[in-house]
């Protein structure tokens, strides 16, 4: 005799339906963590190679590449932004951006990722260095802006009238429309210097969520899967019968 239960149509449906979710969780959370490893080997390698000029990769970047870059400029030294961003340590602080006028460009602005200032744990912003006037020669990685997210009341740079202005997402649509002028589709991290007060990184941070969380991830998404299939075969195996030999003793 079999020891299987023949299992209803449902449940079977039931169980490989989750078996293929808890799969694909697992494979997605795996592509995540080879993404953001190839990221950062990609921000290292570009961190350490020679600096090409600006013009050459300034209106038209390659999606999947950070390249280092050199240019010259002047920056607006009236019109910087504070991303709120308290998540470097304990005490918050702020990333400071500074729109850079290159001087091969007379009509587009560059926004300069400046570096994060750490604050002192109250409420109130650091005090900023002074910024450098007339022609500056910079260096560091075109990367994409911060990711901008919802922002609860809409644009919060069109309600200051001081500054330097405060933002907990930078969009850089938003920035150029407060500044009116247009700006380049990337932002210039500068390359990090022993005697800058600024703390200055040449990655992304993966901190909350580095590459091996995400193989953490997978591995219990695999566990439910095959979590899954063993109790189906246990729920659908039949029970022996028990023996005259293993009943109970009469009183």
């Amino acid at each position: 005799m079999s020891g299987w239960r023949r299992p209803v149509w449902w449940t079977v449906a039931l169980t490989v339906a989750a078996m293929v979710l808890f799969a694909r969780l697992g494979v997605w959370q795996l592509d995540r963590a080879a993404y953001k490893e190839s990221l950062l080997r990609r921000y290292a390698a570009a961190a350490t190679a020679p600096a090409q000029p600006f013009a050459s990769v300034a209106a038209h970047p390659a999606p999947s590449s950070y390249p280092r870059v050199q240019l010259d400029g002047a920056y607006l030294t009236d019109r910087v932004y504070l991303l709120d961003n308290p998540k470097h340590d304990r005490r918050g602080g702020v990333e400071v951006y500074v729109p850079l006028r290159p001087h091969a460009d007379d009509h587009r602005l560059l926004l300069v990722d400046m570096g994060f200032l750490p604050g002192s744990g109250s409420d109130q912003s650091p005090e900023l260095p002074p910024l450098p006037r007339g022609p500056v020669s910079l260096h560091g990685l075109y990367l994409p802006p911060p990711g901008a997210g919802f922002e609860m009341g809409g644009d919060a740079l069109d309600r200051q009238t001081t500054w330097p202005k405060k933002t907990i997402y930078l969009d850089l649509a938003q920035v150029a429309a407060d500044l009116q002028q247009p700006l380049y589709p990337r932002v210039l991290a500068l390359d990090a210097e022993p005697a800058s007060p600024y703390q200055r990184h040449a990655q992304v941070d993966f901190s909350s969520m580095p590459p091996a969380r995400h193989r953490a991830y997978a591995f219990q998404w695999f566990s439910f899967a095959a979590a899954v299939a063993v109790l189906f075969v246990i729920l659908h195996r039949k029970r022996r019968p028990r023996s005259s030999n293993e009943s109970e003793p009469t009183p």
